[in-house]
């Protein structure tokens, strides 16, 4: 392996994790906007309102995207077991 093909595993890695982790964090930052929104409307201030249902929603994502992870990760696997093959 040269420095090229590092890198662009390494580009690549960084892509599949950023992929994989955008479902989880898109969800929980709608719910906690959504949350927050609610508690400066009814000037409710409780700290546990903000963590139990960004909690909830993002296993809930996981849940959802659990098949499309595990299809990013499976392919960025097999295109380094490929490349080291190759090599």
């Amino acid at each position: 392996m040269n420095e090229a093909m590092v890198i662009e595993l390494g580009r690549r890695a960084v892509g599949a994790v950023l992929l994989a982790a955008a479902p989880m964090m898109l969800s929980g930052l709608v719910v906690g906007l959504l949350v927050s929104i609610f508690q400066a409307a009814t000037q409710i201030n409780e700290q546990t309102m903000t963590f139990a249902p960004k909690i909830v929603a993002v296993l809930v994502a996981l849940l959802i995207a659990a098949p499309w992870i595990l299809n990013i990760v499976i392919g960025l696997a097999s295109e380094v077991f490929e490349s080291l093959i190759v090599v």
